[in-house]
């Protein structure tokens, strides 16, 4: 048996009221002075946050916008500057996650992230940024996070709406993992447990929320297992799709993973078999992919790129772009097969079981 293990080394606290313990954190980490950062709809939440730090908040910066738009990040910079700060809290998903990355990048602060999405960005030592219209991947070891937070009681307020495309996100970071080449028997079952942990909790967060504790709890449980597991090794060929879909043609991030998901997985089942069998266990039954588009079914907001407004053309720019800088550090995936993956997806037909593209 022949593998790497690359353990990323983020410090995990998760319990219920997990936040009450934010201040004692920060004194672990050394940071006195702190800029919070979030999105402009979560600048209440981040303001409890600076409530609850006291005189370590040195600014609440609720700027954070979608896709890391570095002209952002400048921004956010100078404020860093301007407060003299020696540490960031991020509190939000993805889009605060990503700036508080971005901006530990380029200062090499340390972060403290609280998430309130099951995104699954705050355990992954990878960001992408926008720079004149054009997304880039970058991973460094300065990006990953030194304190996360899981509290549950943060997430149990998500909307339907949002939590069911947010745990589907997560269903494809345990997925892509499982398929990566470089996917070691650790994060195999750490990715497996993933899924079963998430589809098993999802249907009753979407139906029983904000009631049902112990689902959102699972759910975010999940979502930690997932991002870690794609933390060890990489993103490929389903996120690098979804990541042109949504920096091109400003779609929303989870919902694209919905949409996607089913026909990747598709493809999957001739690239990976192992992984194939993997997902279908651990959602209950033999074939992932029809599995997966039956979960997005009760959960999704839409269930095909065309119910999101694409047209046939920008599957072809969408082709295009997902092959320039590919994810796919072996180069296997061709225009071919992304394009047959997203006509898949435009039209939102169930996955022909035991079929694949390509």
């Amino acid at each position: 048996m022949d593998f790497i293990h690359d353990a990323n080394p983020s410090r995990v606290i998760f319990a219920a009221g997990a936040r009450m313990k934010t201040g004692a954190e920060l004194d672990r980490l050394g940071a006195a002075r702190l800029m919070i950062v979030a999105t402009p709809t979560q600048a209440a939440l981040a303001a409890e946050f600076a409530l609850l730090i006291g005189d370590r908040a040195g600014i609440v910066y609720p700027g954070a916008q979608p896709h890391t738009p570095t002209n952002v990040t400048e921004a956010a910079l100078t404020a860093v500057s301007s407060v003299k700060a020696d540490g960031l809290l991020a509190i939000g998903g993805g889009t605060a996650i990503g700036l508080s990355k971005a901006i530990a990048l380029r200062t090499d602060l340390p972060q403290l992230i609280v998430p309130t999405t099951f995104s699954g960005s705050e355990m992954t030592p990878m960001l992408l940024e926008t720079e004149r219209g054009v997304m880039a991947m970058r991973r460094d070891a300065r990006i990953l996070p030194e304190t996360v937070i899981f509290d549950p009681e943060l997430v149990s307020a998500l909307p339907p709406a949002v939590a069911g495309p947010s745990a589907m996100n997560a269903i494809a970071n345990a997925i892509e993992a499982l398929c990566a080449q470089n996917v070691d028997p650790l994060t195999a079952l750490m990715a497996e447990e993933a899924i079963r942990t998430l589809a098993a909790a999802l249907s009753r967060v979407v139906a029983d929320a904000p009631e049902n504790g112990a689902a959102w709890s699972e759910t975010l449980y999940g979502s930690w297992l997932a991002g870690a597991s794609i933390a060890s090794t990489g993103m490929a060929t389903h996120h690098k799709i979804c990541d042109v879909l949504v920096g091109t043609f400003d779609l929303n991030h989870a919902d694209v993973h919905c949409a996607m998901l089913p026909h990747t997985s598709a493809f999957h089942r001739r690239e990976t078999p192992g992984a194939r069998r993997r997902v279908a266990r651990a959602l209950g039954g033999e074939d992932g992919p029809t599995l997966l588009y039956d979960l997005a079914l009760r959960v999704a907001n839409h269930h095909s790129l065309k119910a999101m407004g694409l047209t046939r053309p920008a599957l072809e720019k969408a082709a295009d772009l997902a092959l320039r800088d590919s994810y796919d550090r072996q180069g296997q995936t061709t225009r071919e097969d992304i394009l047959a993956m997203l006509l898949a997806a435009f039209e939102g037909a169930r996955p022909a079981r035991g079929a694949d593209y390509g």
